[in-house]
């Protein structure tokens, strides 16, 4: 296969590569998707290629990405990520448990009412004004 791309365009596959790797093996402990890092392994391993030796490290034969790629921001983009997942299933959550509680299960528009008002919340407030009763 051969694939055309500028350095642009290349460094942004460097992103989505790590990004996608990140999201399927970061939780995954030892049971890793390896099929995954060998691809990542694959592109990384091509920045010197074009002369973006800065993006990659190796362990031993095999290219990782760098420290210096790994602390350049890629993180704060799947921390947003995660955050915006995060709020948007607590808010679904939220809503469903008060239309079960409430008696509204049946009317969507309530629910999605309430999900907007919980995302709302979240987007002015964060967790702050999250409370839970339970016997810590």
């Amino acid at each position: 296969m051969q694939l055309t791309l500028t350095k642009k365009q290349f460094r942004r596959l460097l992103d989505l590569v790590y990004i996608g790797n990140w999201v399927l093996n970061s939780a995954r402990g030892p049971d890793r998707l390896e099929d995954y890092d060998e691809v990542e392994s694959l592109l990384f391993g091509k920045c010197a290629e074009e002369k973006m030796e800065v993006l990659c490290d190796t362990r031993g034969p095999v290219p990782l990405p760098s420290k210096a790629f790994a602390e350049g921001g890629i993180h704060e983009a799947i921390m947003d990520y995660e955050d915006a997942v995060f709020f948007s299933i607590l808010s679904e959550e939220l809503a469903h448990r008060d239309a079960a509680e409430e008696g509204f299960a049946s009317d969507p528009k309530e629910l999605y009412a309430r999900m907007n008002a919980y995302m709302e919340e979240f987007f002015q407030n964060g967790i702050l004004n999250v409370t839970v009763d339970a016997d810590l």
